[in-house]
């Protein structure tokens, strides 16, 4: 008598095990994401660049492109004409663009203040000494419709002057922002770590406004003003929600590198021609920037009202605007990382 026991129809039907691996679903290859980035050598914007240098993208299986341009306002109008998917830049771009029938939404909060400074000429710190003398000056900025625009315009309305008492000059960042301070043309000028302690170091220019500490910032603003962050198109967003997480689940990992490492050792994470010539000085600014990042990509509360009062200083026809801040940031994707 037979006692092997019948074939049933699970026996029958089971796949054997090449079959069962060709049966398997092939992983779905999600789109290429290019980011641009207000300035990748810029301390501000680091994130973007070390994530790309841990290995955090390649991670999540993203394939992400970073180029940079020298000022968010160029980024910000390469993702409205679909040229970019995401933005490194500053957070209140998205609500200037929502009051001119745009919806960008920020999905990681990077940094909780601008990290700039409002630099003088020694040749002329002895006139300038309140925000009041800075009507009639030349002042450099990014560029027109920057972030560093902003707040320069709001500086000098601060000081009780208008936003026509001055003349905003475009001189970048960097080399040709140093050079513009060298030749006088401008007296003042926005400027972002490491050309900061550059132009320190040099003897060319000392610290007017300080947006670069939380102590600084806090009192010149009068509370948390997010700056850095990623951005994206909200309708972007919308349809790719698995890219935007593995976005945030890559810059998140970054930020409590960050967050657990020194100036030295997340240097050495970095492109060597970002230090300038003076890893020194790179690594001294790097520490002097690393209490702005946030531990964990989230927008402060608070934060996009305290950005929109701040905006509506020199723009009063925001208040006209009826911005909707719900949709120009989204904690969504941040609380969503693994811890």
């Amino acid at each position: 008598m037979d006692n092997k026991p019948a074939a049933g129809p699970a026996a029958a039907t089971a796949p054997k095990g090449n079959e069962q691996q060709a049966a398997a679903p092939a992983p779905v290859k999600l789109p290429k994401v290019n980011i641009m980035v207000g300035g990748l050598e810029k301390i501000i914007y680091l994130p973007a660049k070390l994530t790309e240098s841990l290995g955090y993208f390649k991670e999540e299986g993203l394939e992400v492109e970073l180029t940079s341009q020298a000022s968010g306002v160029n980024a910000e109008q390469a993702l409205i004409a679909g040229e970019v998917q995401g933005v490194v830049g500053f957070y209140d771009h998205t609500i200037d663009m929502q009051a001119k029938g745009k919806f960008l939404q920020e999905v990681v909060q990077l940094a909780t203040n601008p990290g700039a400074k409002l630099m003088v000429t020694n040749k002329a710190k002895d006139q300038i000494k309140s925000l009041s003398d800075l009507k009639g000056k030349n002042i450099g900025i990014t560029s027109s419709g920057a972030s560093s625009h902003f707040l320069v315009n709001y500086l000098v309305t601060k000081g009780g002057n208008s936003t026509k008492d001055y003349v905003p000059l475009a001189v970048g960042a960097g080399g040709t922002l140093v050079a513009a301070m060298e030749q006088g043309k401008v007296e003042v000028a926005w400027a972002t770590q490491p050309t900061t302690a550059l132009l320190e170091q040099k003897g060319i220019a000392t610290t007017f406004v300080d947006l670069e500490s939380q102590e600084g910032s806090k009192q010149v603003l009068g509370g948390t003003y997010p700056a850095p962050s990623l951005y994206m198109n909200a309708d972007y967003v919308k349809k790719n929600p698995e890219v935007v997480q593995r976005l945030a689940n890559a810059f998140v990992k970054t930020l409590r590198y960050m967050s657990t490492h020194k100036a030295d050792e997340i240097a050495e994470k970095l492109p060597k021609e970002y230090y300038a010539g003076d890893k020194d000085l790179y690594v001294k600014s790097l520490q002097a920037s690393l209490s702005m990042f946030t531990p964990d990509g989230k927008m402060p509360a608070g934060g996009p009202e305290k950005v929109l009062e701040i905006l509506t200083v020199f723009t009063p026809q925001l208040k006209d605007a009826k911005i909707d801040l719900s949709q120009t940031f989204t904690n969504e994707f941040v609380d969503k990382v693994k811890k």
